[in-house]
């Protein structure tokens, strides 16, 4: 409720109210079980909507979907607006918005692997540290492989292939163990089955749309259903963080203002650092430290002060405390740690306030207008405008149709990412710089080739052309090389991507079914001449294993559309296999030298140890002899006298020097 342009939260002998300029320095609700928090976090979240701030909380409970209901009087709530002294209070709803990372009460909420990262994904794994430098290695392979990561089948494909070709990495990136790559896979299997096959994909979430206002200008409330996410701590947890960073990285700087952008609350905030490693502290201690000047408020929610660490405690200025149990000595610190929070009022003590406040009261010390806490107030929180309590499916499900981003997210969108392209074996062939030109092309509806712009272009493996001019249908392979197909180009992407079209018979430079009719031979008095141009197509190179851009002429028969290409009469045919054979007799070959240079280094340094210590075994027998023990003798007994000779002619020009002095 707002009053005086402030949220009216709780009264004493005065009105307690939070200054919306100070929501953006954070804040805590703590108290034990069934002491009122719930009901604190609602009527926060109704004045800053009521100020047109969007809010976003999570409903681990259920019962914060009341929100989109008009409140209801009772006895209770009568005799509490008696006593907080609350004039001209009203019933309302609110403007509610429900997510749900399932999907199943609320709209879909998703994001992508990439998105998620592989700090934020580790913890949601469990995996430890060698683990996380794993998977960090997996995100950088697949960055420099250009294959986008969205959702858990690319992140699964993305393991088996690093897996398969470690050793081909081993040399830029270090060892990547099979062992690790088993463990996260098992892991991300694990995160499947609780829901991340949902979680993770597109539409991903775009945070604009939480931070919308009604045709009011009230601040939509973001509620997101948590009961079954919460099952998963661990998810939930890293969920929420996850969140953060995204307001904290999408948003730019506003710098101090007159109200927040939007409020964040972190319910059952101390399961973000159950377990929490030194490198995401750290990273969440940033991100509340700076997240302040993007425009955005934190509170968190939790049982006692101890649950959160003293780092992130101390940037959190406002603080509603209720009721704890103080039944053992354990406890009874936490009580006294609660105490100590707060500016002490001469009017109470604040340690025996705490553990004898009744349901709805609470201790509450916010930020004045020059950002110092004020002296702590015992007072008793305001009754909701809206429902206390959860409605049925029916209404939620009402809330949810009539959504402003209904039909936004419920479809999901699958783009050629990591897994298509590794399971189609068919990742090298997507080029996403190919200049748009014409090219040779295929559509299923023409009945002939045509030279349309580029969206369908597909070069088979290399063949034996015929003697005929007109080029013939190949005899069917076997076992091919490739996969028969088509490659598609997506105007949208700007990238080439496999189709395939059935009973589809391969020409060498272009394709056309077997059933497409053809155009009939108009007879002419005249020779036509044949169209020749150059055309841009995609031909499997079986040495570099992959779809590379070519050129390559051909004449088209204006009459019949017979599309024909241009080759030297002496071109030879290609054989994959014997191109193979050269290939690993290469390879064979390239080893072999890399042995020998190795053999030849190793008996060079071999050789020149052996003369090191010839040459120490000499020097050691010249000074064991009797001539090099006299020489040794000489040596040192001439380097004595020396030495004696310039000490006595120093010394002698010193005491020369201050003998004449003392003379004078």
């Amino acid at each position: 409720m707002l009053y005086e342009n402030r949220i009216w939260l709780a009264s004493s002998n005065k009105a307690v109210c939070l200054l919306p300029e100070m929501a953006n320095r954070h804040g805590l609700i703590t108290g034990a079980t069934g002491t009122g928090k719930t009901v604190t976090l609602q009527v926060l979240a109704e004045g800053f909507s009521s100020m047109g701030v969007p809010v976003f909380l999570a409903d681990i409970k259920g019962d914060l979907s009341g929100m989109v209901k008009m409140g209801e009087n009772s006895d209770k709530i009568s005799s509490r607006l008696s006593q907080c002294g609350v004039p001209g209070f009203q019933f309302r709803s609110f403007p509610v918005l429900f997510w749900d990372v399932y999907g199943e009460a609320g709209h879909p909420v998703r994001a992508t692997v990439s998105q998620m990262g592989p700090v934020l994904l580790s913890r949601m794994l469990g995996l430890n540290d060698t683990q996380s430098g794993v998977l960090n290695l997996v995100f950088r392979i697949a960055d420099k492989e250009n294959m986008l990561l969205l959702d858990i089948r690319d992140l699964k494909a993305m393991l088996k292939y690093v897996g398969e070709h470690a050793r081909d990495y081993t040399l830029e990136y270090g060892n990547i163990s099979t062992a690790s790559i088993g463990t996260i896979q098992r892991a991300v299997a694990v995160l499947e089955d609780q829901g991340g096959d949902r979680f993770f994909g597109e539409p991903a979430l775009n945070m604009e749309d939480w931070m919308m206002l009604d045709e009011d200008g009230r601040g939509n409330i973001n509620i997101l259903a948590a009961d079954r996410l919460f099952r998963n701590p661990t998810m939930y947890s890293t969920f929420m963080l996850w969140l953060l960073s995204e307001l904290y990285e999408r948003l730019p700087e506003a710098g101090d203002l007159d109200k927040p952008r939007m409020v964040f609350f972190f319910d059952e905030a101390h399961l973000l650092f159950n377990g929490c490693s030194k490198s995401l502290l750290e990273k969440i201690e940033q991100v509340v430290r700076l997240i302040r000047s993007k425009g955005v408020g934190i509170f968190f929610v939790s049982q006692a002060p101890t649950d959160i660490p003293m780092t992130i405690l101390g940037q959190l200025g406002n603080r509603i405390q209720h009721a704890l149990r103080a039944y053992t000595p354990l406890d009874q610190k936490a009580v006294k740690v609660a105490a100590q929070t707060f500016r002490a009022n001469p009017a109470f003590d604040t340690e025996s306030a705490i553990q004898t406040l009744q349901t709805g009261e609470a201790l509450i010390s916010f930020l004045d207008a020059k950002g110092a806490p004020s002296v702590v107030e015992r007072a008793t929180v305001l009754p909701p405008q809206s429902f206390i309590g959860a409605i049925d499916d029916g209404l939620r499900q009402t809330c949810i149709e009539t959504s402003p981003v209904y039909g936004v997210y419920e479809q999901v969108v699958d783009r050629i990412s990591a897994y298509e392209m590794l399971e189609t074996d068919m990742g090298s062939a997507v080029v996403s710089d190919f200049p748009e030109v014409p090219s040779l092309v295929y559509t299923p509806d023409a009945e002939e080739v045509s030279y349309d712009a580029p969206s369908l272009v597909y070069q088979p493996e290399p063949y034996a052309p015929s003697a005929s001019p007109v080029l013939e249908t190949p005899e069917p392979a076997a076992q091919p090389v490739k996969p028969q197909g088509f490659m598609v180009y997506d105007p949208v992407t700007g990238t080439y991507t496999k189709k395939e079209i059935p009973t589809m018979t391969v020409n060498p430079f272009f394709s056309q079914t077997e059933s497409a009719p053809q155009a009939p031979v108009q007879q002419a008095q005249k020779p036509v001449q044949p169209q020749i141009s150059e055309m841009p197509v995609l031909i499997y190179d079986a040495s570099l294993g992959q779809y590379v851009q070519k050129v390559m002429k051909v004449q088209r028969d204006p009459v019949t559309g017979a599309v024909t290409p241009i080759q030297p009469a002496n071109a030879a045919p290609v054989d994959p296999k014997a191109a193979a054979a050269a290939e690993k007799e290469a390879e064979k070959q390239r080893k072999a030298a890399e042995k020998a240079e190795k053999d030849r280094l190793a008996e060079e340094r071999r050789k020149r140890a052996d003369e090191l210590r010839e040459e120490r075994a000499e020097r050691a027998r010249k000074n064991d002899s009797v001539i090099g023990r006299v020489q040794n003798t000489a040596i040192a007994t001439v380097t004595r006298e020396i030495t004696r000779s310039l000490t006595r002619g120093v010394l002698g020009g010193i005491s020369g020097i201050f003998g004449g002095s003392k003379k004078k």
